[in-house]
């Protein structure tokens, strides 16, 4: 079978509606939703979306929560990355 949207990827299903704009951030928001993560757990690339921020890997079975499109929202790496500087500072200055 051939390929059948050249352009507009998961959003073909849409046609014509919602304008062209809605359906490129859409598309955006579908493939990162759709797509597989790499697990925290087992390292493997084996982790998808069950439900609105519910993700399950495949092979280690843990169940992670997380943002409703992708594994880890830009708020939830900010407030990773600031704990841990600051776990960091406390350590050096008991």
């Amino acid at each position: 079978m051939g390929k059948r949207t050249k352009k507009v990827g998961i959003t073909g299903k849409y046609g014509t509606r919602y304008g062209s704009t809605l359906r490129k951030l859409l598309r955006k928001i579908e493939v990162s939703q759709h797509g597989k993560y790499r697990c925290t757990f087992c390292g493997k690339t084996n982790v998808k979306r069950v439900v609105v921020g519910i993700w399950k890997c495949g092979s280690c079975r843990k169940v992670v929560a997380g943002g409703a499109y992708t594994l880890s929202t830009p708020a939830a790496i900010t407030v990773r990355s600031t704990i841990g500087r600051l776990r960091r500072m406390q350590a050096e200055n008991p």
